[in-house]
């Protein structure tokens, strides 16, 4: 039987996806327009974007057309993501020996290198140090069919992991700590109403700092009329049924929780009066569902810049009429956002990450906490 001849760069290209996509994690991005170079992307890497280009480059000219336009399409890149830093290495294996690439050591963001074999990739030092591991990796035994079958089948593999974690995150479960929390709030609000308690167990700076530290938790749990009831608890059964499912029962509990103690602890450091609702929890919701929407923003980055990015800056912008209490909107918003980096986004988030979200989270209720009880305030 004849062995299948494969054409060396596609060879090299195909060695290259393999350890980006299955040993390191990159997801290659869909860019229209785009031929004769690949791109993969994985923000959790010193190297944000990589570029494989097969392309032929054949003068400096050409190189630096293709310099500029991929540094158009980074910031594009970096806008959807919205991501602050952005480096990219661009691996060239069609290049021409012509073109001098030490006159591009020094661009901002990208990294260029000329790759014809696996052995070139050791020439270069910022490879090598984000990489250790690479030239090992692409080392194989096998040839032509059974080279191809053996890749392919990795990124397969690969591939299909990943869509079974993600149908597992998307699934729709049940809501049910959704409904308890919907429950206890209709519950509460007719037991305080009809007992007179609201006053009691409200947010409020001086009954907190002198020892009513329940508070903090019950006002949460408080609303001021039954319009004030049914608004929030339709914004939390919208949202936390969506979010209850992607983050699990636990996780979510938390972060509701999370949210509206933080909520509560920037009302009493910025108001003197008396604060309720489920408002600070829902916001902190919010922002937790943008930052699981940045994570899985393949899926959900239309669904984040398009409704719920809005729809938190309305809600922010109704804030400032009179009698509605703002700053434990914005306290619940940043608390979700910190709360849901320390629980973490399942198959996502690294420990670092986590054990970062639950630091911030600790500095900014003990800093509100503190500046309120030593009697700094606004």
């Amino acid at each position: 039987m004849e062995e299948l001849s494969v054409n060396h760069n596609d060879e090299l290209v195909m060695k290259l996806l393999r350890y980006f996509i299955s040993e390191k994690n990159y997801s290659p991005i869909v860019i229209k327009g785009i031929q004769g170079e690949i791109w993969l992307e994985n923000l959790d890497e010193d190297y944000k974007i990589i570029r494989i280009v097969s392309n032929y480059i054949h003068n400096d000219e050409q190189f630096e057309f293709d310099l500029v336009r991929t540094k158009k399409l980074m910031k594009l890149i970096k806008k959807k993501t919205l991501s602050f830093k952005m480096n990219a290495l661009s691996i060239f294996v069609n290049l021409n020996d012509n073109v001098d690439l030490k006159k591009y050591n020094d661009i901002p963001k990208i990294d260029v290198a000329d790759v014809k074999e696996t052995e070139d990739l050791n020439k270069y030092n910022f490879i090598i140090d984000s990489f250790p591991d690479i030239t090992k990796e692409m080392t194989f035994k096998e040839k032509g069919l059974e080279l191809f079958m053996k890749i392919t089948g990795d990124i397969s593999k690969k591939n299909e992991g990943e869509a079974r974690m993600n149908e597992e995150v998307f699934s729709m479960k049940k809501p049910i700590v959704t409904y308890i929390l919907i429950a206890l709030n209709v519950i509460i609000y007719f037991l305080t109403t009809m007992l007179g308690l609201i006053d009691d167990f409200a947010v409020n700076r001086f009954s907190i700092v002198n020892g009513e530290y329940y508070r903090l938790i019950t006002g949460m749990f408080l609303h001021a009329n039954i319009i004030h009831l049914l608004f929030n608890m339709y914004a939390l059964y919208v949202v936390g049924m969506q979010l209850e499912s992607f983050l699990g029962k636990g996780k979510f509990l938390a972060v509701y929780l999370l949210s509206g103690l933080a909520g509560s602890c920037l009302s009493i450091f910025m108001n003197n009066g008396y604060s309720v609702g489920a408002s600070a929890a829902i916001f902190g919701l919010l922002g937790s569902l943008v930052y699981f929407g940045y994570h899985h923003r393949v899926y959900l980055e239309t669904v984040v810049k398009s409704q719920i990015i809005p729809l938190i800056i309305i809600n922010l912008l109704i804030g400032l009429m009179p009698n509605i209490d703002n700053w434990a909107h914005i306290g619940g918003l940043i608390g979700g956002v910190f709360a849901t980096m320390a629980v973490g986004i399942k198959y996502k988030s690294t420990r670092f990450e986590m054990i970062n979200g639950a630091i911030l989270y600790l500095i900014l209720v003990g800093f509100l906490l503190y500046m309120t009880f030593s009697g700094m305030l606004f």
